[in-house]
């Protein structure tokens, strides 16, 4: 049979901070991109109400002035 591997040294406290702050670094970037996906699906439900409901300005494009 062969030998059992030795158990994994502990993490130094240099690799416990770095550990933390890249999962701190990915919570802040989910909780910023699902905020702004709920607010773009927000605007889009907007549109679609204003397109359901018959009128025609819902989405106005603006063009620069000469």
């Amino acid at each position: 049979m062969s030998e059992p591997l030795p158990p994994d040294p502990e993490p130094t406290e240099a690799e416990r901070r770095r550990s933390n702050l890249i999962m701190l670094v990915v919570a802040v970037v989910v909780v910023v991109l699902g905020v702004y996906l709920v607010n773009w699906l927000i605007e889009q439900r907007k549109l679609q109400e204003c397109l359901e409901s018959g009128r025609h300005n819902c989405a106005p494009i603006t063009t620069p002035v000469r």
